[in-house]
């Protein structure tokens, strides 16, 4: 994508240039999985795309920004996206691509300082304090990133320039698309005061109607009301939410913090309410989250059921147990948890699998069955996982998924 046919956001972007303790960089990749895809597709370049699975249930998992100034967003459906904008381009899905770039771009980060904290496929924090000799300062590394981001791997990326994680996020934002920003130590109340309430860590939509209420509305408001009228409506996140609006944010870099959870969904094609489909969605999910789990060295303690019904509304159910990164298990677990709602012919729209509680396999308390088998399901299991690496994720699969249905799945 040539960087002269990206639009930069109008408004004030700049607060000055000394970078002076301004060490913390969030690089935030720009529409990157479509970004990806164009790579291939360079006819459709400035051209309204987005990125989904094919069918009337699908999501919408990213769009170019020409999509976006049509309405279109990500986890909109693929039906409404269709309806407001017509004229969109529909790619399929590469996750074997968006995962390969995100290596590649993680690598790049560690090449640059060792203090990487990745937030997801596409985004990333970056301490450079011990970089600055080798690199001179934090503008010049984060135009480095940029370029290097570019040249490598052909999208381009925006990133935000702080004194702390949470100003850098901001930054990063606001500068997008394929932009920079640095908001100097001395300028982060000018910066942040002017936001709107929902710019904030932990502001969701209750927390912005109850602050809204009050008679808030932007960041500065926040900053300038006492703390205790903040905690006794909000509890103790108000104090959280009065540290942030003057940017206090005491978190460091951590390049070694753990995944906090493994899951799977998958929105069906059509609406269902056979329970032998819905069984068959959990096995596949419980699966497919059994082996990431197992790929990246964690087992998780409580298991999460999530369903998404008809009218959308969504519940959750969950249950704690053993450790562990079994399919069995998790299937097992995730089943029961169905079977306890004692829904008679629900029409069902989602369904989702989720284990959280993680620790390193290796830190995970093992759990002694009486005439257990010397070689059981963990056994059988890791030979699966063999076999896939060698041919294929396709290469085995449980019976039970043969009778599953389409869907557009998502994993996290």
């Amino acid at each position: 994508m040539s960087r002269s046919q990206v639009r930069r956001p109008s408004g004030k972007v700049g607060f000055g240039s000394n970078d002076t303790g301004c060490n913390i960089l969030h690089v935030d990749m720009d529409a990157f999985y479509a970004s990806v895809e164009l790579r291939d597709y360079p006819e459709l370049q400035g051209k309204p795309v987005i990125i989904a699975a094919q069918g009337n249930r699908g999501v919408v998992l990213t769009a170019t920004y020409e999509a976006r100034e049509l309405g279109v967003h990500s986890a909109m459906p693929l039906s409404r996206a269709r309806r407001i904008a017509p004229e969109v381009i529909i790619l399929t899905p590469h996750h074997d691509k968006y995962a390969t770039v995100s290596r590649n771009v993680m690598a790049l980060f560690e090449s640059i300082t060792p203090l990487v904290e990745p937030i997801s496929l596409d985004e990333a924090f970056l301490d450079v304090s011990g970089a600055l000799r080798r690199l001179s300062n934090p503008v010049r590394i984060a135009e480095l990133i940029r370029a290097r981001v570019f040249d490598e791997q052909g999208v381009t990326c925006s990133v935000g320039i702080a004194s702390t994680k949470f100003v850098a996020k901001l930054a990063s934002t606001r500068a997008k698309p394929d932009g920079l920003l640095l908001v100097p130590t001395d300028s982060v109340i000018d910066f942040l005061h002017p936001l709107p309430i929902g710019s904030l860590w932990g502001v969701g939509e209750k927390t912005e109607e109850q602050l809204i209420r009050l008679g808030l509305h932007t960041v500065g408001d926040i900053a300038n009301t006492p703390v205790t009228t903040l905690t006794r409506a909000l509890g103790a996140s108000g104090g959280a939410l009065h540290e942030l609006s003057w940017g206090r944010d005491p978190r460091t870099v951590n390049p070694h913090e753990p995944e906090k959870s493994v899951s799977n969904e998958n929105t069906f094609a059509y609406d269902i309410d056979d329970p032998e489909l819905i069984r068959a969605e959990i096995t596949h999910l419980a699966d497919k989250v059994a082996g990431r789990l197992r790929s990246a060295g964690y087992q998780g303690k409580t298991i999460t059921l999530k369903l998404r019904f008809a009218d959308f509304t969504t519940i959750t159910r969950s249950k704690t147990g053993a450790y562990t990164d079994l399919a069995h298990d998790i299937y097992t677990t995730s089943w029961n948890l169905y079977q306890a709602l004692g829904l008679q012919r629900v029409r069902i729209r989602l369904v989702g699998v989720k284990v959280d509680g993680l620790v390193p396999a290796a830190d995970a308390p093992e759990q002694l069955l009486m005439g257990a088998p010397e070689h059981g399901r963990r056994d059988a299991e890791l030979a699966i996982d063999k076999l896939r690496s060698k041919y294929g994720p396709s290469a085995v699969k449980p019976g039970r998924t043969v009778t599953g249905v389409d869907s557009a799945e998502a994993g996290e």
